[in-house]
């Protein structure tokens, strides 16, 4: 096992091995602050804000500690060293397969409570690896940029837009880096198994000189002030946050299939405050958090069942479980990203 996350923390990017993270320190509202509680997550700091904020009217006494880091350094940073002064005591990430690798691997412990039991089955993992958000994953364009009529709601469409002699999104069009986001290379890898165009399409991206970021907000502020026409493949819930405060956006759920994410939790096996977290955990799964999650922080809701339902015909949940860690072998890792290397980035694959 020591073997096998050496090279998993090896094949990371050491940029975020480095990369100290956005700290923002919660004080305890009463002042007095009994209890500490570390959350290291890959949602942006100013959506996740207003959960903490809702914890705290509840337990203010705790001061909450929030670390805003990209999904590979929360698990670089942890295989690094999971004893680290600094180490959370909850990871939150929509990257399902390195929250998945951390519990396969023994660093994740176990929690149980009506919260967690009141979960669908699709929405758990070995009480280790807890979704607390759905994510549809969508495309999102500039409407002032690109009429709704012209619009791609598939990626056949998506693929003609791209075609297009007129070149509409020549060095318009963005995504995410897989090489650097572990969100982006978890929907690379998924659309590869599912998709029967994902090759075509990254080709065309790569044709149309896509722009390449590691972070859905920063895409979202590229398409939102015009560099960009569209970005595809990114988080639709950061879109709809932007939306709501009036930005140009509008978002596509691909009719052929659209991809939907869970944003997971893992309490640590080292945590140094595990009651907090097991406690944070709780809150995030209660009526109330699942509320907040979704009016506030704007994103989709895994409770209660009623409002889940069930997936339309064209959404694919990625399934939580051992299938999450085929793409996360240090061989298949570097196959896929030399291939989607070549294909998209075809002068940067030449030696």
């Amino acid at each position: 096992m020591r073997v096998l996350i050496a090279l998993l923390v090896l094949c990371l990017p050491q940029a975020a091995l480095a990369d100290p993270g956005d700290v923002r320190r919660f004080p305890a509202p009463s002042g007095n602050a009994a209890a500490q509680l570390r959350v290291q997550g890959s949602t942006d700091l100013e959506v996740f804000a207003t959960v903490i904020a809702d914890y705290q009217r509840l337990h203010p006494d705790t001061e909450v500690v929030y670390e805003d880091v990209i999904a590979w350094d929360i698990a670089a940073r942890y295989l690094k060293d999971p004893y680290a002064a600094r180490r959370p005591d909850i990871m939150i990430s929509a990257s399902m397969d390195l929250q998945t690798k951390l519990a396969n691997d023994g660093y994740a412990l176990a929690h149980r409570s009506p919260q967690t039991d009141a979960l669908p089955d699709w929405a758990q993992w070995r009480h280790e690896v807890f979704a607390i958000s759905t994510e549809p994953v969508a495309i999102v364009y500039n409407t002032r940029l690109l009429p709704a009529t012209k619009a791609p709601h598939t990626r056949r469409q998506l693929l003609d837009l791209l075609r297009d002699p007129a070149g509409p999104l020549r060095g318009r069009v963005g995504t995410y880096d897989v090489e650097r986001s572990g969100t982006g290379y978890l929907f690379a890898t998924q659309d590869a198994q599912v998709g029967s165009v994902s090759t075509a399409l990254l080709a065309e991206l790569g044709r149309n000189a896509v722009q390449l970021e590691e972070r859905t907000g920063v895409l979202l502020d590229r398409v939102a002030s015009g560099n960009l026409v569209l970005a595809y493949n990114v988080l639709g819930s950061y879109a709809k946050a932007r939306i709501d405060a009036g930005a140009p956006l509008a978002i596509v759920q691909p009719e052929d299939y659209t991809l939907v994410a869970l944003r997971t939790a893992v309490i640590s096996r080292t945590a140094m405050h595990p009651a907090q977290a097991r406690q944070f955990l709780d809150y995030l799964l209660s009526p109330r958090g699942q509320r907040v999650l979704t009016e506030q922080a704007r994103l989709g809701p895994v409770l209660p069942a009623s409002v889940t339902g069930t997936p339309a015909r064209t959404m694919r949940p990625i399934v939580l479980g051992p299938g999450l860690l085929v793409y996360l072998d240090t061989l298949k890792r570097r196959q896929f990203l030399e291939n989607w290397r070549t294909i998209v980035q075809p002068q940067a694959a030449t030696p």
